[in-house]
């Protein structure tokens, strides 16, 4: 299947202005982590406040329920199975949940877990730091083995019947290994000549996810867009556009998280300008699950001031089977789900 590329704008936005203060990111004069920068003067911040109000014709979805408040001092990842089971990491442990019944089992771990995607039913895969783990009926671990990189900082998997794929937020890059850890691969690393621009990770947020066409979509969140690519490397195409505008995606780094409808569109989610969005298979717009008053959000537009706020005030996002959106709120501990109207 032919697609056309679409425009990639990078880090485009208050181009003259960033090259004075040599600052390398869309956005950073209202996302900056940096605990020691003051504050930049007046004349050089954005007014956003604009932008968060959300035209309510654009909104189709509403909450399903009252938010799931979490178990957890500080959950990092979501996942949905196919028989409706929520699944969160975080704190050392991971957790299963059913909608209107709360808590259904909890396995505790020996390393802090960052994401976690179901093989199948009873069996998980977690990412923890560099370590790839698979758990079976919440209790017992049945393998687990480490990315070749000490400094990996795994913060999203994907898998198909073959191999495991492993976003690695620190070496910028994606992990192609089979199921015993034998690295096949790696997707994502700059090559010109593949066309392939390399990836952007201001901050922990890089998800991937294996869609239903056989491609790996990889978000490059410094560089606001999803790119298709092959197992084997090949970028085939990507979406997405920097922009303060609903359509696009806003701040140094997003979005944050990717999901994917049982129709083959896209769920995004974004941090700063708090927003969860809908796009077609094409990576064209189509609409809003929740802007930042169904996120809950109050107050300034904006999501952390220090590195270790960015790190856990973030968004992740999981469809289940019959379409609904499960948004976690990591700094709130709660999940909201959203359902079309």
């Amino acid at each position: 299947m032919k697609k056309t590329a679409k425009i990639e704008p990078g880090l485009v936005v208050v181009v003259v202005l960033l090259a004075a203060i040599g600052v390398a990111v869309v956005g950073t004069l209202v996302f900056d982590v940096s605990p020691d920068r003051t504050s930049l003067p007046p004349e050089y911040q954005y007014d956003i406040a604009e932008y968060a109000q959300i035209d309510p014709a654009l909104i189709r979805y509403q909450l399903a329920s009252k938010p799931m408040t979490l178990d957890f001092e500080q959950p990092r990842g979501i996942a949905v199975g196919a028989d409706g089971i929520i699944f969160v990491v975080g704190d050392k442990k991971v957790a299963s949940y059913r909608p209107g019944r709360g808590m259904l089992a909890m396995c505790e771990l020996d390393v802090e877990p960052t994401c976690v995607v179901e093989q199948m039913p009873g069996v998980l895969v977690v990412g923890a730091g560099s370590e790839v783990l698979f758990i079976e009926k919440m209790g017992m671990e049945v393998g687990r083995f480490s990315v070749p990189s000490e400094k990996a900082v795994l913060t999203s998997l994907a898998i198909n019947e073959e191999n495991v794929f492993a976003a690695d937020a620190v070496n910028k890059l994606v992990w192609r290994l089979d199921k015993d850890g034998k690295v096949l691969g790696k997707i994502g690393e700059r090559n010109p000549d593949r066309n392939i621009p390399g990836i952007i990770v201001p901050s922990p947020y890089f998800d991937i996810l294996m869609a239903s066409d056989g491609l790996l979509r990889v978000v490059n969140p410094g560089r606001h867009v999803i790119a298709a690519y092959t197992v084997d490397g090949h970028r085939e195409w990507a979406w997405g556009k920097a922009s303060m505008g609903v359509e696009g995606f806003s701040g140094c780094c997003n979005p944050v998280a990717l999901a994917m409808l049982p129709d083959g569109g896209f769920v995004t989610a974004e941090k700063g300008l708090v927003r969860v969005k809908t796009y077609d298979a094409d990576g064209n717009f189509t609409g809003v699950v929740a802007g930042p008053e169904q996120l809950g959000w109050t107050g300034p537009v904006k999501v952390c001031q220090t590195p270790a706020e960015c790190r856990l005030r973030g968004f992740d996002v999981a469809i289940s089977p019959t379409g609904r959106v499960y948004v976690l709120d990591m700094g709130n501990r709660v999940i909201r789900i959203f359902e079309k109207k």
